[in-house]
Parts: C-alpha cells; structure tokens; sequence
C-alpha cells in the first residue's frame, strides 16, 4: 500500500472558466459608458463571448505553450537557398486567429469600434502578450495608408479583415493580411531622424529601392512593413511587402532575432534591406508625419496592454488571497493584505478608466477630441506603462513563493510588465512629446482642461491638484528637467476627474486621497485604512 506523505489543502483553485470582461466592473462601465446605446447589446455580448474564451483552459494552456516554446529563425532552406522565414508553435497560430477573428485589427469601419476593439485588446493581453504586436501593428497602420489614398484602397480591406491567413504568399491572394513595422536603426534608436536606411527612386510611379537596416522590426512573418528610409527630399515613409505581386519574396534579410526579457512568443528581428523593393505612403519627406498617426494608435495599445497586464495581475493576487488561508483566516480578510489588493486594484481601475477614454476619443473623432488626445495620449502611456511593473511585482508577492514560481504566471506577467513603457517611445521620449503638444498646440491644452474641469467642485482634492497643474504649466523655467513630473501629474489628474465623474464614490475617494492629496506612502498597500478597503476588493474580484 503507497504512503500517504501529505494531502493538498489551503490552495487556492485555478482560475479558469470564467468570463474575464463581465468579472471586470470597472471595463464594463466604461464599455457601456462609452458606447451608444443602439450597439451597446451588440457590443457587450461579443466582450461576453471574448471573455469566456480568455477565461477557458483551453485559450490560457495555448497562451503558456506560445511562450514556452518561442519563436525559431530559420534564414535558408535545405538547398542553401535564402528563406528567412520565423516558426511559430502551433499555438501562437490558434492565438492570433483568435485575435484576428474578434476584430482586434477591424476597429476603423465599425460602430465604436475602437472601444469595442480597445475593450478586447485589454481583455486578450490578458491570455498572452505577445501577439499582441502584430495585431497592434496591423490595427495601427491604417491611419497611414489613408495617407495615399490607392494605398489604402488595396490594402485596407486585408487589415481590417477577420480571417487570419497564415504564410507568405503575394498579399492579392490572401483573405487578410497583418502588418509589422520597422523605425528604429543602431545608430539612432527612437531618434528615427538619423535613420540613415538609403531610398533610391526606381522607374515606376512610387516604387523605390531600399538599402539599410532596422534594428528592431516586429513581427517579421508579416505581409508587410512601414519603415522609414532617407530619401532626395528626407525622410520618408514606404511600404516594404514580404512578398511581390508575382510571387517572388522580396528582399528582407532576418539577421537574428532578439533574445528579449519577456514577450517570448513573438519575434522581434534585426533586418537588413539590400535593393529591396517599396512603395513610397505619403510625400518625401514627410516620413515621421505620414507614420505619427500609426505610432499614436500603437501608443493608445501600449496603454491597453499595460491595463490588461495589470488587470490580470490583480485578479490573481485577489483569487490566490480569497482562498488562502494563513493566521486563523483568508488572506483577503486580513488588515494589512486587504490594503494591499484594494491599493493594487485602485491602480488597476484607473488605467482601465484612462485607457478606455482615449478609445472613445478616437470614435468620436473631432476637433477637440483629436486635440485632446495629442496631449492625453502620450501622458497616459508614459504613466500608465510605468505603473504597470510595479504593480505586477507586488501582486506577485501577494502570492509569497508561489507567485515567485513559473506555473503560477505571474512571473510573465512581471516581465512583460516593462516592454510597453519601453516600445513606441520609451518614457523621455513621452514626457518630451507632452511638451512638444503643449508648446505647438495650444488647443490641445485647451481641450484636455476641458475634460479635468468637468470634474471640478466634485472633490476638493482634485480642484486642489488641478490648481497645482495650472501653476506648473505657468512655470516655463526648466520645463524640459521637469517633463516627467509634468507628465506624471496631468495623467493623475486626468485619471483623478474620470473616476471623480464616473466610478463609485469609494473608488474615486480613495483615489483622490491618495494619489492627488498625498495620504499615501511609498509602496502598495498604504491606503487609509479608514476608507471602504473591502468594498474596493471586492470590486476587482472575479467570483469562481
């Protein structure tokens, strides 16, 4: 008879089989808050439907297998002939067919579609990170090809398609397409000016001949590339196919890809071009104006990914608390711990808030809105991505040694957790961007102190930090030392109105005392320990 030499208790069970969109208070308030009310059933039961799908054990193993088996090189065939061509565990394929197919690259034609889209992003990052960049890439390069106006004719229709056709065949043939994009060079990094990638005009309308490098480039299995190139008239944006018209690959030479600290799943490569062939989006010259609207949208996507990582975190480190046991009770149940999960959760519910509003923003589409993204935009992926470390690390402690271990995934989390402050710009280059909108647009500011002082008179605290924003911004001495402080404050403060107008007062309480009226401390779990902690974690729950 086989000893016994333990039995498993006081562990909290998998969560898994559950909707993670109607679990999530805070992001159905804000669909619905946002959306009309002629699609909102529409839109809410296909967030439903996304939902159980990335609550499944099934869609969570297939997010654990891309990651643990990443993606391989391949650069020739067995002949010795050039391939370059990147293998994907089956795995990532079932991932991004999914993504394709709930719309993540089709918000630009559909009733609020990029809320209903942005509400998915946040939703799909949850289940694996990774592929998210194509899907983010893909999404965003429309805004570009609209630019020249056959472009977008040809190619718009692939983009926003819903089928995922895998494997590189001439674009013209394939039921829908994804799209990558490559800026950045060795000698320059996000200064894309000093790209120095050479574009030589070629006899056909448009076309040229491209040779350089980039040194970052995603999702090199991509249909097709923005890249930036110099050409006569400077710098330029083109459009790079993996693979021409008549069925030969262009010329696009992987020379490695990156050993990254997290997004494992998705490759990340070093290309070179060698009289490859593209076509010109936009005028010579006005490369970094043809592609800004792209790098704004992928931004935007840099805020949702961070809200999902963040989520995610947070509904485990209150799962894992909600059932364990230690010291005569839950862990949910204790003072200190339930400070710590209602701090997290407030964190949490912000971003989503935030991030959410910019979506809406971007359906509505006018003047004052596109004004006021121009500043909100890069302010909240400066913040929001910086909090998103943090925030994964400590709920990861909220699991003690387990949340230090593989299998619970919150080791994942914590090293995707930096990237999308680093991508699309990292934090300087956002701060920077905030001045530069302030400086040239003066209706940007206009319009973001239109959406704060709506909120004004609802909380003193908030009236005292928009005071206090008012004067900095009166203050020009030293501004660029002071760009993060700056950008720091105008997302808290916007984050501060959002919630002061639109969540339970508890929330918006206790985000006002804490983050705009100082009666925090340095760490996670220093709320006051007379607001309502319990009610703030119960909302974040997810019950299973």
């Amino acid at each position: 008879m086989a000893r016994t030499t333990h039995t498993v208790t006081n562990q909290p069970p998998p969560l898994v089989g559950h909707d993670t969109y109607t679990a999530d208070r805070a992001l159905v308030a804000a669909v619905e808050r946002h959306v009309d009310t002629e699609v909102r059933d529409e839109v809410g039961g296909e967030l439903a439907a996304l939902g159980r799908t990335c609550g499944s054990a099934q869609v969570q193993e297939w997010g654990v297998q891309a990651n643990e088996n990443p993606p391989r090189l391949r650069t020739h065939d067995r002949q010795g002939r050039r391939i370059d061509e990147v293998d994907f565990h089956p795995a990532w394929h079932r991932l991004l067919g999914k993504g394709v197919s709930a719309g993540l690259t089709a918000a630009w034609s559909r009733p609020a579609g990029h809320v209903r889209r942005a509400a998915a992003f946040l939703l799909w990052t949850q289940v694996e990170a990774g592929n998210g960049c194509p899907l983010s890439m893909t999404h965003a390069a429309v805004p570009a090809l609209r630019t020249d106006p056959a472009l977008a004719a040809e190619w718009e229709p692939r983009l926003t398609s819903t089928v995922y056709d895998q494997g590189l065949r001439p674009a013209a043939t394939k039921a829908g397409a994804l799209f990558g994009m490559g800026m950045t060079e060795k000698q320059g990094g996000s200064d894309v000016r000093a790209n120095a990638t050479a574009a030589r005009p070629l006899a056909e309308d448009g076309a040229y001949e491209l040779t350089g490098h980039k040194w970052f480039c995603s999702a090199p299995m991509s249909d097709g590339f923005l890249v930036l190139g110099q050409a006569a008239e400077g710098l330029t944006c083109f459009l790079v196919p993996r693979v021409l018209a008549d069925g030969e690959r262009n010329v696009f030479l992987v020379q490695r890809l990156k050993d990254k600290l997290g997004n494992r799943s998705n490759a990340s490569a070093e290309v070179e071009f060698d009289g490859t062939w593209a076509r010109r989006v936009g005028e010579e010259g006005r490369g970094v104006a043809t592609i800004i609207e792209m790098v704004a949208a992928t931004r935007l996507d840099c805020v949702l990914g961070s809200a999902g990582l963040m989520r995610q975190a947070v509904a485990q480190a209150v799962h894992h608390c909600a059932y364990r046991e230690a010291f005569g009770g839950r862990l949910i149940d204790k003072p200190l711990m339930r400070n710590v999960l209602a701090d997290l959760a407030l964190e949490s519910e912000a971003a989503t808030t935030l991030a959410l509003r910019l979506a809406a923003a971007y359906d509505d589409g006018g003047e004052q809105e596109r004004a006021f993204l121009r500043i909100a935009v890069p302010a909240a992926k400066y913040w929001v991505t910086k909090r998103c470390t943090p925030v994964t690390v400590e709920a990861a402690e909220c699991l003690g040694g387990n949340g230090y271990v593989e299998e619970s995934g919150l080791p994942r989390l914590v090293r995707e957790s930096p990237l999308n402050s680093v991508w699309e710009g990292a934090g300087n280059i956002q701060a920077l961007d905030v001045l530069r909108a302030l400086r040239r647009e003066p209706e940007a500011l206009h319009a973001y102190l239109r959406e704060v002082g709506a909120a004004r008179g609802a909380d003193h605290r908030l009236d005292a930090a928009i005071k206090a924003l008012l004067t900095e911004l009166a203050d020009l001495e030293g501004i660029e030392a002071r760009a993060r402080r700056l950008a720091e404050r105008l997302a808290l403060v916007l984050q501060g109105a959002l919630l002061v107008r639109f969540a339970p007062s508890e929330v918006a309480d206790a985000f006002c005392a804490s983050r705009l009226g100082g009666d925090w401390g340095s760490a996670f779990g220093t709320l006051p320990h007379t607001l309502p902690l319990k009610d703030l974690v119960e909302r974040a729950r997810i019950p299973v």
